[in-house]
């Protein structure tokens, strides 16, 4: 059983105001990042952290057929959202033996390519299934149950990448060249909306 965490508790220090309610093609980013989580067919639950400016946030969500989950220590980096998301979708769902991290700004991200993750571990006995793209791995990201461990190890910025790069061995990829197109700034989301 999968189970999807996308991470969306951040602050959005370097765009100014919550990116998460950015309006890309009729819908917000988070709203896109969840809509493809719920028809990506390869997941059974799929769970949102929120952290800063939930109040702005959570409701733009709430009608959303997913569960949410509060971050109070959000401002201490993104290992704390994954630690959250981690124990929360095991609450939930105590049989998830892999889950997949997803961030609300990649607007790329589609349905295929969650399934593409999950079909690439399906296939090898590869603990991580990462996005490669602009020569680097990354996510969304596909972790076994047997690095839940290590992700709630995680400290401070730390995120998933960390774990990547560390266990080169244990991870496998799929190409996902529209992966390097994520909204840190106005002049991205500019991009964006001009493409």
């Amino acid at each position: 059983m999968t189970g999807i965490i996308i991470l969306a508790a951040g602050s959005s220090s370097r765009f100014g105001s919550p990116k998460q309610n950015l309006v890309y093609q009729g819908k917000t980013l988070l709203q896109r990042a969840i809509q493809t989580a719920i028809t990506s067919t390869c997941c059974d639950c799929v769970l949102v952290v929120l952290g800063a400016n939930e109040g702005e946030i959570r409701p733009s969500i709430s009608d959303q057929q997913v569960h949410i989950t509060y971050n109070p220590q959000w401002h201490e980096g993104m290992s704390t959202s994954i630690r959250q998301g981690l124990a929360e979708i095991q609450r939930l769902e105590p049989l998830v033996t892999s889950v997949i991290f997803m961030l609300c700004d990649q607007p790329f991200v589609d349905p295929l390519l969650l399934y593409q993750l999950t079909e690439r571990k399906a296939e090898n006995d590869h603990a991580i299934v990462a996005c490669e793209y602009k020569g680097a791995l990354g996510v969304p990201a596909l972790f076994d149950e047997s690095y839940f461990d290590r992700l709630s190890e995680l400290e401070g910025q730390d995120g998933a990448k960390k774990l990547i790069s560390l266990y080169p061995d244990d991870v496998v990829s799929v190409p996902f060249a529209l992966g390097a197109i994520d909204i840190d700034t106005i002049e991205d989301f500019e991009r964006l909306n001009n493409r």
